[in-house]
């Protein structure tokens, strides 16, 4: 090949610079064409509201901008972000966490397929912790001011926008009273029974399941130490209210253990 062709070839390819504006807006583009919408998908009866016409579901699947893979560990948003976008978990789960000043973390939720991130952020416009996958996960981005639009335009929409934000105030209640009103042994109950009760909604098992996060994360977000919490657990199999082998949870008593609460 001559040199000048060869030349050409090199000159024809784009800087570093160049190709670091390009691929983001390529990536994003591939993810958009590749996101399932509302209307095809199998989480629609979670994420959406029950009765929606043809119509109003095309109308819901345009605030869908794309669907975004977070890896484990890695973070969805961070305390202080922009808020611009809600998102709904279409596989996998998530904690929220907010840390103190000094460094501490604590656990604030934790959320799985079918459940909402980010509303926290509608309050000032920056979002109040950082949300981190406990596994590699999807989730759907929906453009906040998108969907304030369909809220006007479908009102059973907006039930449902309302609700969800109903379940975030109940959710902060609830929390409250594990940590201040509850023994050890109680808030462990109670957040077993509220996670069989969670996947039981998705279609899933109420009485096998799997914890994604760790003993230390549910003693952060219970309020209590890592020993507390396995020693509960294995007073709970003792008891012959649960086998727990690792972090398969199989409970036997569902009665019994709702009487702990």
């Amino acid at each position: 090949m001559p040199s000048s062709a060869i030349r050409e070839a090199f000159e024809s390819v784009p800087s570093p610079a160049v190709l670091r504006e390009i691929v983001p807006i390529v990536r994003d583009e591939v993810n958009r064409s590749a996101a399932v919408r509302c209307s095809t998908c199998s989480m629609r009866n979670v994420c959406t509201p029950p009765g929606l016409t043809a119509e109003e579901l095309s109308r819901v699947d345009s605030i869908v901008c794309t669907t975004r893979t977070v890896r484990r560990g890695d973070t969805l948003f961070r305390s202080g972000d922009l808020f611009q976008y809600l998102y709904a978990v279409r596989a996998g789960s998530f904690k929220t966490v907010i840390v103190h000043s000094d460094g501490r973390e604590q656990v604030t939720g934790f959320q799985i397929t079918g459940e909402t991130l980010g509303l926290d952020g509608i309050y000032t416009g920056r979002h109040n912790g950082d949300v981190v996958a406990l596994e590699d996960s999807v989730v759907c981005v929906i453009s906040f001011l998108q969907l304030e639009t369909v809220c006007r335009e479908i009102h059973t929409m907006q039930h449902h926008v309302h609700r969800l934000m109903s379940g975030e105030i109940v959710r902060e209640s609830r929390l409250m009273m594990l940590l201040g009103t509850m023994r050890a042994d109680q808030r462990v109950a109670a957040f077993l029974l509220n996670l069989s009760q969670r996947f039981k909604a998705l279609g899933y098992s109420s009485a096998e399941f799997h914890l994604r996060m760790t003993r230390r994360e549910i003693g952060c977000y219970l309020g209590m130490k890592l020993e507390t919490v396995s020693r509960t657990l294995s007073r709970f199999q003792r008891d012959r209210l649960l086998d727990a082998q690792g972090k398969q949870i199989r409970i036997l008593d569902p009665e019994g253990l709702a009487a702990c609460v």
